[in-house]
């Protein structure tokens, strides 16, 4: 029989993906009982977090990884950004971003989701202070003054857990943000991105490329063993028909909208591909509960900024836990108003500009006007001409503009020496 103890927690954490398994190792240094919960076994081939997919880091998430002792077995498997080359087809003019000229050894890193699941389960395996529910799933949630009664269910059965604090991290599709009764709101692009990897005739060398076509964007990056991943976002229908052809027709196809900037491609392998969306949530925040992620914001891939949002929206919220328990917090502070409104207040800019960027580089670069496709050519001049606008942009792309929270920049939750730990005697 489980004791009360056992079922009481500091923070629960709803869905084991990256960026849930993320915040769960963020959390431990702070001496907290924290549970993550996931419905789908790491070993089901239905488990989407950790594919084959691959995900460019920022320089924020980068310095953060660097902070929680992750970075060395990340980087291990990754492949640095040394400068991206942006293009419009059809259109004159490019741009282009060049770490030496920012004064980094690289703009990003591309790792493959696959590699990135491996550390954080491996990171998670290790630490005794964490409790991994899975797969298991949450059923209901009541929230009560001071905790949250959290309904689990697992095959052996249904059982309630306590915790100060309910994170939900569990997806655009999130369970419990509907539990919460927080509305979101979805815009339909009516495209599907086309995912996977090929090999290109000449050296990536490093460099990313974002390519806009008459159709969407495609972006190929740099990933081990010279080879490049893609994602091509197009239209419903088109996406369809390019991903039923044959692996031949279908790098003809891909070869005709990206060029020969790098020869000519081939050797393509297994292809995916997923609908894209805007989806928001209207609000961060819920009576002993917040969302992260893509549970508050899920983005279009154009700008690869979704899963370095919701890094930061990790760094920040374990920034304003560590606060409270540094100034005396006891354990039913951890999800009260006050915390909860500094969480929000400090997010809500980021999202926002993120969000506006992103969503409108799918409206510039999908209209077929002539005087916003006209505009596209003069941005891209611009953006290299005047002066001082390239660096900005590269500040925000790689996650180090606005206020940044303490793992952002590289500096650790928890100095060596110091105790944030909670008085349980209270």
């Amino acid at each position: 029989m489980i004791s009360a103890s056992e079922n009481r927690y500091d923070v629960i954490v709803a869905g084991g993906g990256m960026t849930g398994s993320c915040l769960a190792l963020a959390l431990e240094p702070l001496g907290l009982r924290v549970a993550m919960v996931e419905a789908v076994a790491r070993d089901n081939p239905s488990q989407p977090s950790f594919d084959d997919r691959s995900t460019a880091l920022s320089r924020s998430s980068q310095r953060m990884f660097e902070a929680m002792g992750l970075w060395p077995g990340i980087v291990a498997a990754s492949t640095p950004i040394a400068s991206i080359h942006v293009s419009d087809r059809g259109r004159f003019g490019f741009s282009h971003i060049d770490a030496v000229e920012q004064n980094v050894e690289a703009l990003g890193y591309v790792v493959i989701n696959r590699v990135l699941g491996h550390v954080l389960q491996s990171a998670i395996a290790s630490r005794d202070s964490l409790d991994v529910l899975c797969p298991q799933r949450i059923t209901a949630v009541q929230t009560r003054e001071d905790h949250v009664v959290v309904t689990v269910a697992a095959p052996s059965g249904e059982r309630n857990l306590i915790c100060s604090l309910l994170v939900a991290a569990d997806g655009a599709g999130s369970t419990v943000r509907r539990l919460l009764g927080i509305r979101a709101r979805h815009v339909d692009y009516g495209q599907r991105a086309i995912t996977g990897n090929l090999m290109p005739e000449l050296p990536m060398a490093n460099r990313a490329f974002e390519r806009f076509t008459d159709f969407g964007p495609l972006a190929l990056l740099p990933v081990t063993e010279g080879r490049a991943a893609f994602v091509w976002c197009l239209p419903e229908a088109a996406a369809k028909d390019v991903i039923e052809l044959s692996d031949n027709d279908f790098t003809k196809r891909l070869q005709a909208a990206f060029g020969y900037r790098l020869g000519t491609l081939d050797k393509v392998g297994r292809r995916s591909s997923y609908p894209l969306g805007l989806t928001r949530a209207a609000r961060l925040t819920a009576r002993r509960s917040v969302l992260v992620g893509n549970a508050a914001n899920e983005l279009h891939p154009v700008a690869a900024q979704g899963f370095n949002l919701g890094l930061r929206d990790v760094a920040a919220l374990c920034d304003c836990i560590a606060d409270t328990l540094r100034d005396g917090g006891e354990p039913a502070v951890i999800g009260d108003d006050r915390l909860l409104g500094s969480y929000a207040e400090w997010r809500r800019a980021d999202h926002r500009k993120v969000v506006q960027f992103t969503d409108g580089l799918v409206r510039l670069f999908g209209s077929e006007h002539e005087p916003l496709r006209a505009l596209r050519t003069l941005g891209m001049l611009g953006f290299d001409l005047v002066p001082g606008v390239r660096g900005l942009f590269a500040r925000h792309t790689m996650g180090l503009a606005g206020r940044l929270p303490r793992l952002s920049r590289g500096v650790p939750l928890v100095e060596p020496g110091e105790s944030v730990r909670m008085d349980r005697s209270a």
